[in-house]
């Protein structure tokens, strides 16, 4: 983790702006810049950064994006350029990747041919750095940004042995995704001879929560985002714990509650997957005292056995738990531009917690900083349109649309509408028409 008194985003970039300035001349030829902050890093010059070419050159790690993303998501051209990996100081060990054995890993991709840009990103769930590579990363090389994005600070189910107290680790997750925006836009001018035009941020679930901190509590770091299904903290809920609770009580013996009619056919393998396991991982980061001397509780445990996340009662539980989750709480106070995704068959975070952030976004009076996209046909997780054609749309080309949407907001002035998404193309893996 971060030491103490680094868990603020004010304070890593105050640190590193105080300490560091913009060389004014560019590295020559594919030389990589020297990147603020980091303890360790390395450079490859590639012919390819797209997922296409660092597959062959073992310049991701296809594990960490297996399952977000649809089998025809199309492939774009190659992209040559200089791709930076390496980490921030951290005392935390759960990210492998390079054989490091180190947390706050991030990867920086700087194109040949750059468009002043820049676009930041952090892990969805609680994958590692390379996550975003084929849903985000692709595309946005491919437009000519700069792409650069975190592990978030610990990853992996055990995440929560990260810090001190509770809320530690969610709390470095948005640190950390501070730490990097602020360290990329000093890399990218060093190596490009000029300051960063533009920078967005984008992210997935976890990393669509990021968007949303990011552009309330440091958005001048920001143009503007693209929140894909962010997850929704709030201190009173709802939240993931007024949610899953609910679902593991009644499910596999009855019907969940909370979740969007028609996504019966995803239930058994979301109660498998993610609701048990998000449920006690999650839980145990904010409460560990909850079952005691147990890590992240019982698996799959029966409703009305002793300690069981099934039976958890966010509303009951002591005052100290409500105050741990309003440490990475939302407002809606939005300072930036930004457009929100969510699929109206999301059966982990129900697009009714998307509906209620738009209205604390509304009721904060940021309406007009805030476009909301009800995606027809979409759920969590691309992948499982592979395996359900006919009944699901992935949602990987409406952020395709989405983020060309956000360049046409900021450009033009040209905001796209919000409203439903319909499920109306022959070929949803390939488009998506937003609503204008």
């Amino acid at each position: 983790m971060l030491p103490r008194a680094a868990l603020t985003a004010g304070g890593l970039t105050v640190g590193l702006l105080a300490s560091l300035t913009v060389p004014a001349a560019a590295a020559s030829g594919c030389a990589a810049p020297r990147v603020p902050g980091a303890a360790a890093q390395k450079a490859a010059c590639l012919d390819d950064l797209t997922t296409t070419g660092t597959v062959a050159s073992g310049h991701t790690v296809p594990a960490d994006w297996a399952g977000l993303t649809p089998a025809a998501l199309p492939r774009q051209a190659a992209v040559p350029g200089v791709q930076v990996d390496g980490y921030f100081p951290d005392t935390s060990t759960t990210n492998t990747h390079h054989g490091w054995d180190h947390d706050a890993q991030f990867v920086i991709r700087l194109p040949e041919r750059w468009n002043g840009g820049l676009v930041v990103s952090g892990a969805p769930g609680v994958r590692r750095q390379y996550a975003n590579d084929r849903a985000i990363a692709d595309h946005v090389l491919a437009q000519g940004y700069a792409f650069a994005a975190t592990d978030k600070g610990n990853t992996g189910a055990a995440f929560h042995r990260d810090g001190r107290r509770p809320g530690d680790a969610l709390v470095e997750w948005n640190a950390r995704v501070t730490q990097l925006a602020v360290a990329a836009r000093l890399a990218a001018a060093r190596h490009y001879g000029r300051p960063v035009e533009r920078t967005l941020m984008a992210g997935i679930s976890n990393g669509g929560y990021l968007v949303r901190w990011q552009l309330e509590n440091a958005p001048w770091l920001y143009d503007g985002g693209i929140d894909w299904e962010g997850t929704l903290w709030t201190a009173e809920g709802p939240n993931l714990f007024t949610t899953l609770p609910p679902a593991l009580r009644a499910y596999p013996a009855g019907e969940p509650t909370g979740f969007p009619s028609g996504t019966e056919f995803l239930w058994d393998y979301h109660y498998r997957v993610y609701w048990d396991l998000t449920q006690r991982i999650y839980r145990e980061e904010f409460d560990p005292a909850y079952d005691g001397d147990l890590e992240a509780g019982i698996p799959f445990c029966a409703s009305g056995t002793p300690s069981c996340d099934a039976d958890y009662d966010y509303a009951s539980r002591p005052r100290s738990v409500h105050k741990a989750v309003s440490r990475v709480a939302l407002t809606g106070r939005l300072g930036k531009p930004m457009i929100t995704l969510h699929g109206d068959l999301d059966t982990l975070l129900p697009i009714g917690d998307s509906d209620t952030y738009a209205a604390m976004i509304a009721d904060a009076g940021r309406g007009h900083l805030h476009r909301y996209l009800r995606i027809e046909g979409g759920t969590h997780v691309d992948g499982l349109y592979d395996a359900y054609p006919d009944r699901l749309r992935p949602i990987a080309p409406c952020f395709l649309s989405a983020f060309d949407a956000m360049e046409a907001w900021l450009d033009h002035g040209a905001a796209p509408r919000s409203g439903t998404v319909p499920f109306d193309r022959p070929d949803p893996a390939t488009g998506c028409a937003l609503t204008g």
